[in-house]
């Protein structure tokens, strides 16, 4: 809302003619700024006064004049009615463009530029406040999102007000559709957009939130983890090929510590600290969430960190252990899996569910413990893996009942 408002009339006395009448201009005020209108009226300077910014007199001539003025003023005001009611910016320019007849639109803003200059403003701030793959994520999503306003509305871009229930409806199928996204990747990607959409609510850019009554739920996921036999028989395995034997420590390395792939591959030397025990200790924080993780080595891990603490990539970089990159070490673990006779579809990030359940949770750690060791920002995270948990324990429970009872 504007500070200060006001419109009076003056003559504009330059304009003087040959017959002493001058012109009267129209000023519309809002805070420090205006702009002046002519009236394309004139009165002469005797039949003028100043202060009531009238003509003065009864005179058919002067009241002819101050209907006209009195007419013009109200225009002025219902101009500025007509900004309000459209949430638009009262400005002296735009009264004075509907007073003349042109059509005042409202800014328009648009979804890709404004995702734009979000994905800027992430990258910017990564390693401060976002982590590379935060941006990365971010990028994907607004690749998806130009190519559905392409292929959907045939544009590059549109204007964010235009987004509805039905535009957010039509972007999730087209992802389960066109790009073969299942549902919780939908979620995901929608959640992203969603993250640029809520900016623009709260910058007032857009007066309403399309995504309200649209279900952003995640269907629950069943996670899978090792058994403990399994872990076993994973350690125990000779590996001739070196570089299957290094894919195997470094995956059960993260099994002993719960660190995620982004978390090992940047795990420094000088992040293992001894701890008030007297052991060693990763501190370490998480690059997803940017929170610290307090871990306990195990035996086994600090057996490992050992084997490969004068690795040339170990020593030449700080790091605690030479780690290839996430998706060779996805290769090279399906082939470990046929080795051992595991019947799993063995990816890296099952070490860390290994880690929650297997080593941790099944051996009585408290679930809060697990939480921190894992870098949680809230338990509720924590507790998927405490469900995994209980169909393990209803599974050993129901042989129990077959061979006892």
């Amino acid at each position: 809302m504007e500070k200060n408002f006001g419109c009076f009339f003056y003559l504009k006395k330059r304009n003087k003619n040959a017959t002493g009448e001058i012109y009267i201009f129209l000023r519309i005020t809002v805070d420090s700024n205006f702009v002046d209108l002519s009236t394309k009226r004139k009165c002469f300077t005797k039949d003028w006064n100043a202060k009531t910014s009238r003509a003065e007199g009864k005179t058919d001539y002067a009241r002819s004049i101050n209907s006209y003025l009195d007419t013009l003023q109200q225009k002025v005001f219902e101009a500025k009615r007509r900004l309000i009611e459209v949430d638009e910016e009262v400005t002296p320019a735009k009264i004075k463009d509907l007073m003349l007849g042109k059509k005042v639109e409202k800014e328009k803003y648009m979804l890709m530029e404004q995702f734009r200059l979000h994905n800027e403003q992430v990258q910017a701030l990564i390693g401060s406040d976002y982590a590379p793959a935060t941006f990365k994520r971010y990028e994907t999503s607004y690749k998806h999102t130009l190519q559905f306003l392409e292929e959907k509305y045939k544009v590059s871009d549109i204007d964010i007000t235009k987004l509805d229930y039905d535009f957010i409806s039509n972007y999730e199928f087209w992802l389960k559709t066109v790009r073969k996204c299942d549902h919780n990747t939908t979620i995901k990607y929608l959640a992203n957009f969603k993250k640029v959409v809520i900016r623009c609510v709260k910058s007032g850019k857009l007066p309403r939130d399309p995504f309200v009554g649209f279900s952003m739920s995640k269907k629950e996921v069943e996670r899978e983890v090792l058994t403990e036999d399994q872990l076993k028989r994973i350690s125990q395995e000779n590996f001739s090929a070196e570089r299957m034997a290094l894919v195997r420590d470094i995956f059960l390395f993260c099994c002993y510590t719960g660190l995620a792939y982004a978390d090992i591959q940047k795990l420094k030397q000088t992040e293992i600290i001894k701890g008030n025990d007297g052991g060693l200790w990763i501190i370490a924080k998480r690059q997803k969430t940017n929170v610290t993780s307090r871990i306990p080595l195990l035996p086994p891990a600090l057996e490992i960190m050992e084997r490969y603490k004068h690795h040339k990539q170990c020593v030449n970089k700080g790091v605690v252990l030479p780690v290839l990159s996430n998706q060779k070490l996805n290769t090279y673990l399906k082939t470990i899996a046929d080795s051992c006779g595991i019947h799993l579809n063995l990816t890296f990030h099952i070490a860390r569910h290994t880690f929650a359940t297997t080593v941790t949770l099944s051996n009585g750690i408290p679930i809060e413990t697990v939480s921190k060791m894992l870098g949680h920002r809230n338990l509720k995270t924590t507790q998927h893996y405490a469900k995994i948990l209980d169909k393990k324990i209803s599974e050993d429970m129901q042989k129990l009942k077959n061979l006892r009872f």
